[in-house]
């Protein structure tokens, strides 16, 4: 989901709580905070050589222990609207950063409503060999002194 879809359904449901559904079916305890809107670039160089580039708008979420804290959509869309020019554009992939045991990253993919909430739909990360064409079994990596070598 881009940043403009995410500020369209916060903005479309303004005065219900917010929920984010965790891949197994899970949600954020209700009394989350959203501590930070960001933009993440990583340039990276893959197994195979390329140079590459990516971009997300990061939102980190994090459980304290006021319990009585609820974030409702309008809120959220307020901050974003604070965010301004920290968010280069408005077609950035949404993640979201939790902590349960260990800081994770998921991607929203969907969003659903009901009467009592909007909830966000989040997805798991994976790896990936990008250069599968060197790197897959017959194939070869380059070396930084252009010999080649069994891969990965």
């Amino acid at each position: 989901m881009t940043t403009r879809e995410f500020i369209d359904h916060l903005q479309a449901h303004q005065d219900l709580p917010l929920l984010f559904q965790l891949p197994d079916g899970g949600l954020f305890p209700r009394h989350f905070h959203i501590t930070e809107v960001g933009h993440v670039r990583k340039n990276f160089v893959d197994c195979g050589g390329t140079r590459r580039s990516v971009e997300n708008c990061l939102l980190q979420c994090w459980v304290a222990d006021d319990v009585d804290h609820r974030l409702h959509a309008g809120k959220l869309a307020r901050i974003f609207s604070a965010a301004g020019e920290v968010l280069p554009h408005d077609e950035l992939p949404v993640e979201i950063e939790y902590e349960e045991d260990v800081v994770s990253q998921f991607p929203v993919t969907g969003v659903s409503v009901s009467d009592e909430a909007l909830i966000f739909h989040l997805t798991l990360k994976h790896t990936d060999c990008l250069a599968k064409e060197l790197c897959l079994p017959g194939g070869c990596c380059p070396t930084p002194e252009g010999a080649t070598q069994g891969c990965c």
